[in-house]
């Protein structure tokens, strides 16, 4: 809205020959530098709104109503105008989604936030496993999707780990990769109730867990590798843990089903599963390490396999300078997927610091996607970014041929 809508599009769609545009539909908190904004330049971001004006009948007798942006009050529905304005250029507008990552809300309700095994409420995240936040995040897919979008683009529809941004953190002790993630994990009844159902000894885990945190707080763990193994993790609690991790793969895959089918019904646009495995790796270096990014999904209660069944399309985070990791990442998910008839494969690229420095670097990894079955690429992000990014994505594309 600072450069203008038709500025923007023409930089997106002439300069650097890109066929659509994904808006934030509806977003997290944030602290931005933009550096071709003629209005600002650092911005603080109206954390947990939506950039759109919302149909309150889809919301009626909810707990969670969406927020609406102050743009919004200012300019009207952004959205729906942006939808448009690509129409009329023939550009296609993905809506980027964050569902359930929302601190405004999760401090207005703790009751619908996550809730670690101390019964503390998370309240930068709400939980996927409560009926409310279920009914909010469906509703938003439809409320969305109902703009003419070409695709809900779900970013936040999964739990989260302890570490996933707020104002300030600290975190002066060191708990161990296995305890992070124990103090991560949500334990609230309707977890709980969750698990329960699907045979697990929820009152055994929950001890176990609160006594091996409780040694944590009191001592140093012994040392644990960086990285999670799975296997040990299922095996905490004589196996309890892995039934809940589970349940919790389930009860994530069922709300991307639920969203998906309402966003469909409501709109016809698909629902596209941001996988953020790839970003949790490489998001402040470009430079991930170890197993390729899916291999942590599990963490965040996320099946790439069952979620694929469940909407059609995953996006996974490609932030990798080297364009042989982005291989691995890639093939990676290629293989978890499967029959690329049943579901696709797209993923979000930086043409810019950290993760690409040329042409040539950005044109390798756009024939890797390619070679990959990629079907859709994006690029992060036009506000962040220099206006000669612009100029690099097009001259990679032509070096594609």
């Amino acid at each position: 809205m600072d450069e203008g809508m038709d500025a923007v599009l023409e930089n997106i769609g002439g300069r650097a020959g890109l066929g659509g545009v994904t808006m934030a539909a509806a977003y997290h908190h944030g602290r931005d530098i933009f550096p071709h904004n003629p209005r600002r330049k650092v911005h603080f971001l109206e954390g947990g709104t939506v950039f759109f004006q919302p149909d309150p009948a889809r919301y009626s007798g909810r707990v969670l109503q969406p927020i609406v942006s102050d743009l919004v009050h200012k300019h009207g529905d952004v959205l729906a105008s942006l939808c448009n304005a690509a129409s009329r250029r023939s550009m296609g507008v993905r809506a980027w989604t964050v569902f359930l990552h929302n601190y405004t809300l999760g401090e207005a309700h703790p009751e619908c936030a996550s809730r670690n095994v101390f019964g503390d409420a998370h309240q930068t995240d709400l939980c996927p496993s409560n009926p409310e936040v279920r009914a909010y995040a469906t509703a938003l897919a439809a409320d969305v999707a109902s703009k003419g979008v070409h695709a809900v683009v779900a970013e936040s529809l999964h739990f989260h780990g302890l570490e996933h941004g707020f104002h300030h953190e600290r975190y002066f002790i060191e708990l161990g990769s296995l305890g992070r993630y124990l103090l991560g994990l949500c334990f609230c009844q309707h977890c709980l109730a969750a698990a329960r159902e699907r045979g697990v000894d929820v009152d055994r885990l929950q001890g176990e867990a609160q006594s091996e945190l409780e040694r944590r707080f009191a001592a140093p763990a012994a040392d644990e590798p960086t990285e999670l193994d799975r296997a040990n993790v299922e095996a905490f609690a004589d196996g309890e843990l892995g039934g809940y991790l589970t349940s919790r793969a389930w009860t994530v895959a069922s709300l991307v089903s639920e969203c998906a089918q309402a966003a469909t019904l409501a709109g016809g646009a698909p629902l596209v599963f941001i996988d953020l495995s790839g970003a949790v790796k490489g998001y402040a270096t470009g430079r991930p390490e170890g197993d390729a990014a899916p291999s942590i999904a599990w963490q965040f209660g996320i099946d790439v396999g069952m979620i694929a069944d469940s909407c059609g399309q995953i996006e996974a985070i490609g932030y990798a300078a080297d364009p042989d990791r982005l291989r691995l990442d890639l093939e990676a998910y290629s293989s978890t997927i499967g029959d690329p008839e049943i579901a696709s494969l797209s993923v979000i690229l930086r043409p810019m610091a950290p993760d690409c420095d040329s042409v040539e670097n950005l044109a390798r990894k756009l024939q890797i996607a390619r070679d990959a079955g990629v079907g859709e690429v994006g690029f992060y992000h036009y506000g962040l970014m220099r206006l000669e990014s612009l100029d690099l994505i097009r001259s990679a594309l032509n070096a594609m041929g």
